[in-house]
């Protein structure tokens, strides 16, 4: 990852994707969730050395538009008290897949209910190969021929299974969705469990 692939990214695809990495953890575990200083390169130069195109990391849908401001890289780094992105930074913290990038599956669609979400793309089926499209773009960006694909949730993973080549990946490991309730601690064990066992 160079600057050009990095600002490239960012301009491109910043409004719907990120990276898995986040500000330190300070008094409470959901603390400096929103902080987007870490992607900035001046206060962070060590930056390009630690984000990673060979492994992605998929939600279902970005459904925050209504809250948040569209920054860069915005995307699952939520300041909202209610979020659970703060499950992933604990999950992956220290870990090889820390740095990794991170999108949504289904782009410009912000149904807070993955059942109506489901049921959208059910009566719009023409909606899942343009963001599969919108996916492989992503892909093109990132450089990457066949990265590891980390899908939050069965929806994701069974989209793409459904409509990405097997070719286009070397692994696709199914996690469990950062909003299921369970302590965080718990979550980090479940979801390097899954990743081991695939």
């Amino acid at each position: 990852m160079d600057k050009q692939q990095f600002e490239l990214i960012k301009k491109k695809h910043g409004s719907y994707a990120s990276w898995a990495l986040w500000a330190d953890v300070a008094e409470k575990p959901k603390s400096n969730m929103g902080d987007l200083s870490v992607f900035d390169l001046d206060l962070n130069p060590g930056l390009l050395h630690v984000l990673k195109t060979n492994v992605v990391m998929v939600g279902l849908n970005f459904t925050s538009f209504s809250r948040l401001l569209p920054e860069p890289f915005r995307n699952f780094h939520d300041p909202n008290p209610s979020a659970n992105d703060f499950k992933i930074r604990h999950a992956f913290r220290k870990t090889d897949y820390y740095g990794a990038y991170m999108t949504d599956i289904i782009k410009r669609v912000g149904m807070l209910d993955s059942k109506d979400l489901l049921a959208h793309l059910k009566s719009h089926p023409d909606l899942i190969g343009q963001n599969i499209d919108f996916f492989r773009e992503e892909l093109r960006a990132l450089n990457c021929s066949a990265p590891v694909i980390l899908a939050f949730g069965a929806a994701v993973y069974n989209i793409i299974r459904e409509n990405l080549r097997t070719a286009e990946y070397s692994k696709l490991i199914k996690l469990t969705h950062y909003s299921h309730h369970v302590r965080k601690e718990k979550y980090r064990e479940a979801v390097l469990k899954q990743i081991n066992e695939a």
